[in-house]
């Protein structure tokens, strides 16, 4: 069913901007300040308007085109839509058949925090000189934030994926990533707060405190050391907390809670994404495999 979104700023993802066409969009916030949007247009979708954060957006489907720098830009399936802080622009479809994309709004603030830690040196905020580009890198990433929970340690990673890529498409950054020094006890100590904490939802601000290092830093040696984020870790470890706990006779919705999910639904798409069965079948496989 189509729907007239007029007023659809009161969103928050769409600031100083309202959707005059028809469609639908569906919106959810992350930490520290990342926002998601996944839209679907016919005709006209917004007039001119400015965010104060990166916009980037993936063209899932349709022709997308916009007015930006002077300039008519036309974004199609697979390539990569980057808008800069206070630039404004407008969005249309480009054929009669519509458009839908996806969009993740970030506050320049973090963008900034994340290219040092990646640099090891201060920089000028990464300027993509091409608005519309194919980058399968900034395409995976804008994939798989719509997959993450909505978790602080989840938006830290994303962050630090998104600038990677945008220091990668900024030649005046000077590219070349700072070699990681590992401080081994630093991210031992995250690693044994991570393993003791399975019960509730981690916040990066902890792992700061208990390491010393900035959560983009620490994004980084986690990785190096370990092989994955600070996020898929601490969300493995709750699940393990999970599984043990189906082994016992409470509710999936105790189980849920017990291991810092927010509900039953929450812990059922995690719990199938990292062993490909819901909770309620794996607990009927122990079940009839029990002596």
């Amino acid at each position: 069913m189509v729907t007239k979104l007029r007023g659809a700023a009161g969103t928050g993802l769409e600031r100083s901007c309202e959707a005059t066409g028809s469609g639908w969009l569906r919106s959810r916030k992350l930490w520290d300040g990342v926002q998601l949007l996944q839209a679907w247009f016919a005709g006209h979708g917004f007039d001119r308007h400015r965010h104060d954060t990166y916009a980037i957006g993936l063209t899932d489907v349709g022709v997308q085109a916009f007015d930006y720098r002077g300039v008519t830009e036309v974004s199609t399936p697979g390539k990569v839509v980057v808008l800069h802080p206070d630039e404004t622009h407008d969005g249309r479809a480009g054929t009669p058949a519509g458009f839908g994309y996806r969009i993740v709004y970030v506050p320049p603030a973090r963008i900034h925090e994340a290219a040092r830690a990646i640099l090891g040196r201060p920089c000028a905020l990464p300027f993509a000189r091409e608005p519309v580009t194919v980058s399968q890198t900034l395409a995976t990433t804008i994939e798989a934030a719509f997959r993450l929970g909505s978790e602080p340690l989840a938006a830290d990673g994303l962050i630090l994926r998104l600038a990677e890529a945008l220091l990668d498409a900024d030649p005046s950054c000077g590219r070349a990533a700072a070699p990681i020094r590992l401080d081994a006890g630093a991210v031992d100590r995250a690693r044994q707060f991570l393993d003791t904490e399975t019960t509730r939802v981690i916040r990066s601000s902890e792992l700061e405190e208990v390491t010393g290092l900035t959560r983009y830093e620490l994004a980084r040696q986690f990785r190096s050391a370990f092989g994955t984020s600070p996020y898929r870790y601490s969300l493995m470890r709750r699940l393990d907390c999970a599984r043990a706990g189906l082994r016992g006779n409470r509710s999936l919705a105790d189980v849920a809670l017990a291991a810092g999910f927010a509900d039953q639904a929450h812990l059922s798409r995690m719990f199938k994404s990292a062993f490909g069965v819901s909770p309620a079948r794996y607990r009927a496989l122990e079940t009839s495999a029990a002596p």
